[in-house]
């Protein structure tokens, strides 16, 4: 895996990613700091990639299993140490998880699944930050 950041120039703290996939992404530092609010910190990216990370499990290990899973929102609340390095001391996962009967037991081992095996970057985080989660599950209107 590569990627390229480039610095936007001296009147800014913008930068501009590209993935080794060919993906451009933009991040920008928050005013104190010299940005201009023009795009995600790169804590919060290193945050909703997590996120990413960890509901795209949740989604295909119900979708493998069959489950009738309609929709995945992951919310992530984090909070940071107070001195440099401002590492994630905490991170909460909340899934609201749509589908037709899905079974709490299914979305309970699928979020586990995530954070003990497959969600390389919870895994990470999870060494200096402590993760915790919880779930419900919203019965897909369609079924009621």
């Amino acid at each position: 895996m590569e990627c390229t950041v480039k610095w936007l120039g001296e009147e800014s703290m913008s930068f501009v990613a590209e993935t080794g996939s060919g993906h451009i992404v933009a991040m920008d530092g928050a005013p104190d700091a010299g940005g201009r609010n023009l795009a995600p910190r790169p804590m919060e990216m290193l945050l909703l990639g997590t996120g990413g990370c960890t509901a795209f499990d949740v989604v295909l290990i119900l979708k493998k299993g069959r489950h009738a899973i309609t929709g995945c929102d992951v919310v992530l609340k984090a909070e940071r140490a107070g001195q440099d390095p401002k590492v994630f001391t905490s991170i909460h996962f909340h899934f609201r998880v749509r589908g037709r009967k899905l079974k709490s037991e299914a979305v309970a081992r699928a979020i586990e699944l995530s954070k003990e095996k497959y969600c390389s970057a919870s895994i990470m985080l999870g060494k200096s930050a402590r993760i915790t989660h919880d779930f419900e599950i919203i019965e897909d209107e369609a079924s009621a």
